[in-house]
């Protein structure tokens, strides 16, 4: 019987050992877990047996425990590496559709645009709904693909107007009519970029001409490429040729914009007709002035703003801690790609190891619960980091010591064992 309580003991502690150097191997491996082997004494006793004084048979492991504790970040030089830092884990899946769950948050693009790890399994996100980069669809995930083509145009349609006219000027152009090409035919001008909807580039110019006839009331010509744009209503063509028609701005006393007057709607803005492109859709412009202003300054920009932009190429991702991805166009615009898509589980001790730093779920581990980082107990995401494996070396190396003297022990106990085995054999 010592023996087999010995060779229990032995086994015990070479499956102690085992789980020790699974875990100092793994020290510097990202989102690994360590594990802990569990150990219970045996008895073999019956109902018969109420003996208090009964024996022991030896030890058994219970299980090998793992240990899902936060590991350090370290932060990286990728947006696409993610860290957890709280509860949590990362979601996956494979060409196959199976789904596994990991901390490790090392990610690359494929050939075909998709965000995976190593071993090939695409990250999940929820998928945003319609053009929104706040509201995501959280009953089901999709693979986080990113845009391997350029990025669509947008026509200009709007542009916002904030400039302040000089109300203290006194000198009258020179040139009786307005000319875009003879300075001295308006008071100021400004310029700015707009769209049409194949993303080419126009200049579009607007000149200001105080009125000669009446009091706080100013002329705007609007040109694109030198082409006229004209107001769709109280069109005006003096002081100037049938060529340049302008629009009507009129202030109050106190230098603000007087709202539904001349061409200025009540809503403070002024519509012109489509202007044709060549090739492309007709211009629809609208600009608003509420922000513009007469007062007794120099002529000054303080806003001009329009809503239109050429095609873009995809000049990086972002990630932020609520995992919201965003992909960046060379045009200045970003889109919202996706959410990344969290999962947890009542007992996550219950998850089955499954390799390559990832877990599966299991009748133990509870059913899976996604959500979203930085909701219920969900942890923060960390873009551009890592989690280190939570090993520490120096409790890992003390657990080796104790297993090998352990192993030394239950051995002797065998030696022991031989000893008085040989005594008795040899008693004449």
């Amino acid at each position: 019987m010592p023996f087999r309580i010995a060779l229990s003991g032995l086994d015990a502690a070479s499956t102690d050992l085992q789980v020790t150097g699974h875990n100092i191997a793994n020290s510097a491996t990202n989102g690994f877990k360590q594990s802990r082997a569990e150990f219970a004494d045996i008895y073999a006793t019956s109902i018969q047996d109420v003996s208090a004084t009964a024996s022991g048979r030896g030890v058994r492991v219970t299980r090998v425990a793992q240990q899902f504790s936060q590991g350090n970040i370290n932060f990286t030089a990728s947006n696409l590496d993610l860290a957890l830092n709280g509860e949590g884990f990362f979601t996956l899946q494979d060409a196959a559709g199976n789904v596994s769950y990991t901390r490790a948050g090392a990610h690359t693009v494929d050939r075909d645009g998709y965000v995976v790890n190593h071993a090939n399994d695409r990250l999940q996100v929820f998928a945003p709904i319609g053009t929104s980069t706040t509201n995501f669809n959280t009953g089901s995930t999709v693979d986080l693909q990113l845009p391997t083509l350029s990025g669509a145009p947008s026509a200009t349609s709007a542009a916002t107007v904030a400039v302040n006219l000089d109300a203290s000027s006194t000198a009258t152009p020179a040139a009786t009519l307005f000319d875009p090409t003879v300075a001295t035919s308006y008071d100021s001008s400004t310029s700015t970029t707009v769209y049409d909807s194949l993303g080419s580039a126009h200049t579009m110019t607007m000149y200001y001409r105080e009125s000669d006839t009446v009091a706080n009331q100013w002329h705007v010509y609007t040109t694109v490429d030198g082409n006229i744009v004209t107001p769709t209503t109280n069109s005006t063509a003096a002081p100037s040729s049938a060529a340049y028609p302008s629009a009507t701005v009129n202030f109050s006393t106190s230098g603000a914009l007087t709202t539904g007057s001349g061409s200025v709607s009540a809503s403070g803005t002024i519509a012109y007709n489509a202007l044709p492109i060549t090739g492309a859709a007709a211009l629809n412009l609208t600009f608003d002035y509420n922000n513009t202003t007469q007062f007794g300054s120099a002529f000054a920009v303080n806003n001009l703003t329009q809503d239109g932009y050429a095609t873009g190429r995809l000049s990086g991702v972002d990630i932020d801690n609520s995992g919201v991805v965003f992909a960046r166009f060379t045009n200045g615009q970003s889109t919202g790609l996706g959410k990344v898509a969290l999962a947890k589980f009542n007992n996550p001790q219950g998850l089955r190891q499954l390799g390559d730093t990832s877990w599966g779920e299991t009748f133990t581990s509870g059913s899976v619960q996604m959500g979203e980082a930085g909701t219920s107990s969900f942890g923060l995401i960390q873009s551009g980091g890592l989690e280190n494996s939570n090993v520490d070396i120096a409790e890992q190396l003390v657990n080796l010591i104790t297993a090998q003297r352990n192993f030394q022990a239950n051995a002797q106990v065998i030696t022991t064992a031989d000893t008085v085995t040989q005594t008795i054999i040899n008693i004449r």
